[in-house]
């Protein structure tokens, strides 16, 4: 009997700790959801209530068309697309190559690549890079930004592909070899197709990177402001004139900016699971 109780306590702290969490993860979205259906002079008046009086969609028209986020959406779009898809090409093929590839050093290299996960450089490598940009010519778009972004070192990335690499047996690639294929399209029409669940990880955790990056985009744009992101945008209200006090518009903007990001999530949430517990386990 005691036992049971004891589980049970357990079982209940546990899930109240979770329901804690949860409220502290969930009340800021939640307050600024319901706050971007507010007028201007009721989020100044009355910020601290959480329902709004009377809901208005008015605040996102004017954050789409008068703060221009129609075209920061658009920007936000095709340089998280590209970033994606590079990222994801880059990252699948490297940890193939430690996975399967045969050559001299493979080992120290991917150990030397592996120590930097442990390395936290922040904004100190963006001056070099941007020295980079300038003799490109590519450092007053978001080209530059999508560039480095791509050909940067994404050994975590890496390291969940060559994991899951190795828990597929090897007799495959034998198949594959004995049928005419080359390492390269080894990879291309076979061991890519079973790396669904991976791909779909890497690529969500990209995707909200690139999506929610500011300081590059926000570096490389600053004299083509027209090139700039979603969320350069929206930080960039709190100092345009007269959108400076609009904070209906700002979290109209920031709820704009959230919506496909939680969108992607519900869409690869499955598959992420799936590649984050397959890189964890196996390999």
């Amino acid at each position: 009997m005691d036992r049971g109780w004891t589980k049970a306590a357990n079982k209940a702290l546990a899930y109240s700790f979770l329901l804690v969490v949860l409220i502290f993860t969930v009340f800021p979205l939640l307050y600024v959801f319901l706050a971007s259906f507010k007028s201007n002079q009721e989020i100044l008046a009355s910020g601290s209530t959480l329902l709004p009086r009377s809901f208005t969609l008015d605040n996102f028209r004017q954050a789409w068309e008068l703060a221009d986020f129609k075209r920061y959406t658009w920007n936000s779009i095709y340089f998280t697309f590209f970033i994606v898809i590079g990222v994801l090409f880059n990252s699948t093929m490297a940890g193939y190559v430690f996975a399967r590839g045969r050559f001299a050093g493979k080992k120290l290299i991917f150990g030397l690549f592996t120590s930097t996960m442990f390395l936290s450089l922040g904004s100190i490598t963006l001056y070099p890079q941007m020295e980079i940009a300038k003799l490109l010519h590519i450092h007053t778009s978001l080209w530059g930004v999508i560039i480095i972004q791509i050909f940067g070192l994404h050994i975590a990335n890496v390291f969940l592909v060559r994991s899951f690499v190795n828990s597929i047996p090897h007799e495959i690639d034998e198949a594959a070899k004995i049928d005419g294929c080359s390492f390269f399209r080894t990879f291309w029409n076979v061991i890519l197709p079973l790396l669904k669940p991976i791909i779909a990880t890497i690529g969500l955790i990209t995707f909200r990177q690139a999506w929610n990056e500011y300081l590059m985009p926000m570096i490389f744009t600053i004299s083509n402001p027209k090139q700039s992101t979603l969320t350069v945008g929206v930080v960039a209200l709190k100092s345009t004139g007269e959108a400076a006090s609009s904070w209906n518009l700002m979290l109209a903007g920031t709820m704009i900016s959230i919506i496909p990001m939680l969108a992607v999530y519900l869409f690869l949430n499955r598959y992420f699971i799936a590649g984050m517990t397959s890189g964890a386990i196996k390999g």
